[in-house]
């Protein structure tokens, strides 16, 4: 009996001993953090790379269809504020297309950072045709409920993050 009250007393002081190793390890407020020697990497805040949106503006006129020269798609984004509401909408143009009927457009994230904004998601939409003979906008490829921004990679030297479009189509109304 008296060993079996030894052994007993003994377990509870080792076990005594492993609750107060326990605590003492793992930061419950009764043992200190262990210093760092080197930031981790998911505290390093980097600079937003721009963001690219580039693709094509075309005229379907009967079996035809030709590029537009000066043609301008809108890219309109909502942002997230730092409780998780959205913004308001807001839109940019894209520069005039070439005579092949590219243009690109060019979102600075970092602008949006000064009133902790985070970029939710954007939207290519057919904006004007300069053509009196090709103006009205078709819903080919999106063109006017709003294209999702695809296939996107890094460009020079992760310089910017760019973005495509699948191409528009105005159409002479017939």
């Amino acid at each position: 009996m008296a060993l079996t009250t030894f052994c007993f007393t003994i377990s509870l002081i080792l076990c005594s001993f492993m609750v107060d190793f326990a605590s003492a390890s793992g930061d419950y407020g009764y043992g200190s953090k262990p210093q760092l020697f080197h930031t981790p990497m998911f505290h390093v805040k980097e600079k937003p790379l721009p963001i690219g949106i580039e693709g094509f503006i075309l005229c379907k006129s009967g079996p035809k269809t030709i590029p537009i020269k000066g043609g301008v798609a809108r890219i309109t984004c909502l942002a997230v504020d730092v409780n998780g509401y959205q913004t308001a909408p807001f839109s940019i143009l894209s520069k005039p297309t070439d005579s092949k009927g590219y243009y690109f457009a060019t979102l600075y994230p970092n602008e949006l950072n000064h009133n902790k904004l985070k970029l939710a998601e954007c939207k290519a939409f057919l904006e004007k045709s300069p053509l009196e003979t090709c103006k009205v906008a078709t819903d080919v490829n999106k063109g006017i409920t709003g294209a999702p921004l695809s296939y996107r990679r890094l460009l020079d030297n992760k310089k910017m993050t760019l973005f495509s479009v699948s191409p528009f189509i105005f159409s002479n109304g017939y």
